[in-house]
C-alpha cells in the first residue's frame, strides 16, 4: 500500500523566519502555503523532485506542533516521516494489527485535501509517522 515517502515534516516556531532559508538559501523555490486547522498549523510545503519538505507553524499554543516545539527547548525539529499511500484507513488498520498504537483510528483531513493518520511515536521507535493519501 505504501508507495512512497510523501514528506517530512519539521516543527518550526515561523513560518516567516523559516521560508526564507529553505526558499533562498537551499533554492527551493516559493512554497505552498495554507492553514490547516484540523491540526492547528499553517504549513509551506517544498516539492523536492516528488518528496516535499513541509514546515508546520503552530497557529494555537495548544497544539501538538506547539508542545512538540516546547519540548525541545522552544527549537524547531523534525516532527514526522510521512508515507505516501493509497488507502490510508486500511494502512491504519494493519499497523494496528502490527500492534502499532494509532493517534488517528481513522483517516482526518490534512494539507492539500489528503487524508492523514498517525502512529504514536511510542510504538514506532520514536518516530512520528504519518500516512498520507492523496
Amino acid at each position: 500500500m505504501i508507495t512512497q515517502i510523501d514528506h517530512i515534516g519539521i516543527a518550526v516556531t515561523s513560518l516567516e523566519a523559516t521560508v526564507p532559508y529553505y526558499r533562498d538559501a537551499l533554492g527551493l523555490g516559493e512554497p505552498h502555503i495554507e492553514e490547516v486547522p484540523s491540526q492547528k498549523v499553517r504549513v509551506a510545503m517544498f516539492d523536492v523532485a516528488g518528496v516535499h519538505i513541509e514546515l508546520l507553524e503552530p497557529t494555537t499554543p495548544d497544539s501538538p506542533i506547539a508542545k512538540a516545539i516546547e519540548k525541545n527547548g522552544g527549537r524547531g525539529l523534525i516532527h514526522h516521516v510521512a508515507f505516501c499511500t493509497n488507502d490510508a484507513a486500511a494502512q491504519l488498520a494493519q499497523a494496528k494489527a502490527a500492534g502499532c498504537a494509532l493517534i488517528n483510528e481513522t483517516p482526518v483531513p490534512g494539507a492539500h485535501d489528503t487524508k492523514v493518520g498517525f502512529l504514536h511515536p511510542k510504538s514506532t521507535f520514536g518516530v512520528l509517522t504519518e500516512f498520507c493519501q492523496h
